[in-house]
Order: structure tokens, then C-alpha cells, then sequence
């Protein structure tokens, strides 16, 4: 009897687990989520209630699931935001195309020499009336 394993064809999409199946990524964001979330249950629970202090908790925890678990095309949330940010803001969003006319450079170079040798002509006296 022999035992067969299934071996992944693209060796690229697997990455390192650490503890409990998770990623050191995704490791650091639930940490920092729980850091966030948990103390300001805790602190505004009896303000606000336990119902709104568990919806903002939970409100304010998203954005680090959001950065744990988003990955587009082998790039991590942050990166794919970065780039949108860069497009949208740093960049220049119209880029005109604009085409360099040869014809009309040359028509103005020669507009330029009859002007030039008209201005010789009339400095020199040859010209008529």
C-alpha cells in the first residue's frame, strides 16, 4: 500500500503558519485588533451600553481584519491602497497625448528665413518702394 499526498502545483501561494494555522501578518493585526477593541468594550461598556460598546468595538476592529485577510493579486491590503492612493492623488490623472506636427516646424523655420532675408534686403536698401 502506498500513501499519496497532494502536492500544490504553484509552490508560490503558500505561506509560513506560525500558531493556530494563522500567518505572522495575520498574527500582528487580531493582536492589535484585540488591543483596540477589547480595552474600549471594557472602558465604555457601562457609559454607553453593552450593545453600542460592542458594535463600535467591532467597528473599530474591521480595519485590522481588513489589513489581516485582504490579499489581491499576491498584494497585501496596505500595498493595494498605497497604489490607489498614488493613482489617485500623487500622480497626474490627465496625461494629454500630444503629437509633435514635423510640417508645421519646418513651415515656421522657413517662415523664419523669409522674414530673416527680408529684414537683410530692407536693412540693406534693395528693397522696392
Amino acid at each position: 500500500m502506498a500513501i499519496s499526498v497532494a502536492v500544490p502545483k504553484n509552490l508560490s501561494n503558500i505561506k509560513t503558519k506560525v500558531i493556530m494555522n494563522l500567518t505572522k501578518r495575520q498574527l500582528v493585526c487580531f493582536t492589535c485588533a484585540g488591543a483596540v477593541g477589547v480595552p474600549f468594550y471594557l472602558f465604555t461598556k457601562g457609559v454607553i451600553g453593552t450593545q453600542a460598546a460592542a458594535l463600535i468595538m467591532v467597528a473599530l476592529m474591521l480595519p485590522f481584519f481588513f489589513l489581516a485577510l485582504y490579499e489581491r493579486d499576491g498584494f497585501p491590503a496596505e500595498k493595494i491602497l498605497y497604489f490607489m492612493i498614488r493613482q489617485k492623488f500623487l500622480t497626474p490623472g490627465i496625461r494629454p497625448y500630444r503629437s509633435e506636427n514635423l510640417y508645421r516646424k519646418l513651415e515656421e523655420g522657413e517662415c523664419i528665413k523669409k522674414e530673416v532675408s527680408y529684414l537683410e534686403d530692407k536693412a540693406a536698401g534693395k528693397q522696392d518702394g
